[in-house]
């Protein structure tokens, strides 16, 4: 049964209103797309809209619909090479230019939030919104010792309708699952639920306070990023320090200030791969609203990172297998890619692996040849996904996050410095990390530090040891418990057939004596062997 139609029926409302239909032509439109965009312009409200074509209506769309679907807009706001100019400045004010609540709800959320009184908690609170977003919007004020802080305060009463939509995106999910097998191979329904989850975890800005805490304390001192100090926080209230700085897309101040875009980039590409490696924790809702660079120190500008709400983690296995993976992709090795693959267990073991191998070399290899300003993550991922339909290759829903951030800093990369070469500088990045987390050193000092683990189990080895035997005995009695009876089962068998075969011969000598013998002697001589056949027969 299809949830929450009445909700269906008002995103189709709002797609119609605004002619989401008439943005993009229909002939640049995938095929499989396009039956959904007749569907839009068969609503009545469709009929009376007058505005084709305007580009303003898709992000007034996109808040009308509601958060996931500003999220979605965020994303596509990356996406230069994809998005058509007049479409993507549109997209662009979604990261921080949302329709803003009321101030006398956000006063009284911080109020109620913190427990004080607003004049109490801030020396100045600035009325107007500094940026509005799709969870939250920020005000600046300034504490009683002077320091400016922004606080960012949650949006009222929408948390039913994430859930509601949630519901409605599981249900596709499933659809999809039972009849694409890319789908089920992407695990879609599983990562529709993480994400759920993350999101959740974005309306608590406790989470983001320690997420943000965290990601300080890694980059303490670092001259590449800097993070915000947490001064408060609630579930619906957080104050951090005020920071100065443009966005990353701002390529005008960079250039007017003499900042070194190439740098820049490097310098990004570098710390996204020490949160993966290192830190085994990124920033991973990359837009441009959530990245700023720093402008008083033109000559050194670090990275400022805001909004630590959705954060990215893997497996130390996962850790690793992404790195050889990305170090095969570079050395264009992908005999070595798909062992790797093979090893995650994330292909079937009847898999044909030199057929995957020359798969990938055939539609990966040329595109991964070429250079920064030509590469096309989603293009890449796009190939990796009918891949994964045909040889019922698996991708954990754990690395979809990353694939995502990938896609993120993809589209930074491009649009701050074209030319930059991703693999030239992140190769000798993995190589590295891959050497240093398989030395003998690094198993060495391992094993040093869990030490104290090893010993406290080697205690319960005796038990282990003991309860492995007896598990063993008892399986070995079952087993000849299963062998008598199957024993048993045969002789009953043979014995049966046996049976038959004796009352068989004997109803044949019988018809035979009846045919050649006077009745009143077949007779009784009938009675007589059919009486004995019994007889034995119940033996």
């Amino acid at each position: 049964m299809i949830p929450h139609i009445s909700r269906l029926l008002e995103l189709w409302r709002i797609a119609a209103h605004y002619r989401l239909d008439t943005l993009i032509a229909k002939d640049d439109l995938p095929v499989k797309v396009k039956p959904l965009v007749k569907i839009i312009a068969l609503h009545p409200a469709a009929w009376s809209s007058k505005q084709y074509k305007n580009p303003e209506r898709l992000k007034q769309a996109l808040e009308d619909m509601g958060p996931l679907a500003i999220k979605l807009g965020q994303l596509l706001s990356t996406r230069r090479d994809l998005i058509p100019p007049e479409i993507l400045n549109q997209l662009i004010i979604l990261q921080d230019r949302v329709k803003p609540f009321d101030v006398h709800t956000v006063k009284a959320r911080i109020q109620n939030s913190l427990k004080a009184d607003i004049n109490t908690l801030f020396q100045r609170f600035d009325e107007q919104p500094l940026a509005a977003a799709s969870i939250a919007q920020v005000h600046t004020a300034a504490l009683h010792d002077g320091k400016e802080v922004i606080i960012k305060v949650t949006r009222p009463d929408i948390k039913q309708q994430i859930l509601q939509d949630f519901e409605i995106l599981t249900w596709l999910g499933k659809h999809f699952e039972n009849r694409l097998e890319a789908a089920r191979a992407l695990h879609v329904n599983q990562i529709i639920q993480d994400y759920r989850q993350t999101i959740l975890n974005e309306l608590d800005l406790t989470l983001e306070a320690d997420n943000t805490r965290r990601m300080r304390a890694y980059f303490k001192g670092s001259d590449m990023m800097y993070v915000p100090e947490v001064y408060m926080e609630s579930t619906d209230v957080m104050v951090a320090e005020r920071i100065t700085g443009v966005p990353i897309s701002d390529t005008d101040t960079f250039d007017r200030l003499n900042i070194d875009r190439k740098r820049l980039a490097e310098n990004g590409l570098k710390i996204f791969f020490t949160q993966v490696l290192r830190d085994n924790f990124f920033h991973a809702d990359m837009h441009p609203g959530n990245i700023f660079v720093e402008t008083m120190a033109s000559q050194k500008p670090r990275y400022i990172a805001l909004d630590c709400a959705i954060m990215g983690e893997l497996s130390k296995q996962d850790q690793m297998n992404v790195a050889r993976m990305l170090l095969a992709v570079m050395n264009s090795d992908f005999d070595q890619l798909v062992h790797i693959i093979y090893q995650a267990a994330w292909v079937p073991p009847s898999i044909d692996q030199d057929a995957l191998a020359r798969e990938m070399r055939r539609t990966v290899g040329p595109m991964v040849a070429k250079p920064m300003n030509e590469l096309d993550f989603a293009g890449i991922l796009l190939q990796i996904m009918d891949i994964a339909r045909r040889f019922n290759l698996e991708i954990p829903p754990q690395l979809m996050l990353l694939i995502k951030t990938l896609i993120h800093v993809e589209g930074l990369g491009t649009a701050l410095y074209p030319q930059l070469d991703i693999w030239k500088l992140a190769q000798p990045i993995l190589s590295d990390w891959v050497k240093a987390n398989t030395s003998p050193t690094k198993s060495l000092k391992h094993l040093r530090q869990h030490l104290p683990e090893f010993m406290l189990s080697a205690q319960e080895i005796p038990n282990l040891i003991l309860e492995s035997l007896s598990s063993l005995k008892t399986q070995s009695q079952w087993q000849d418990k299963q062998v008598r009876e199957l024993q048993n089962i045969r002789i009953q068998l043979e014995s049966q057939q046996k049976r038959s075969w004796i009352f068989g011969s004997m109803m044949a000598i019988l018809i035979s004596l009846a045919l050649v013998t006077p009745w009143f002697i077949a007779i009784p001589l009938i009675a007589c062997s059919a009486i004995i056949a019994a007889w034995r027969l119940a033996k």
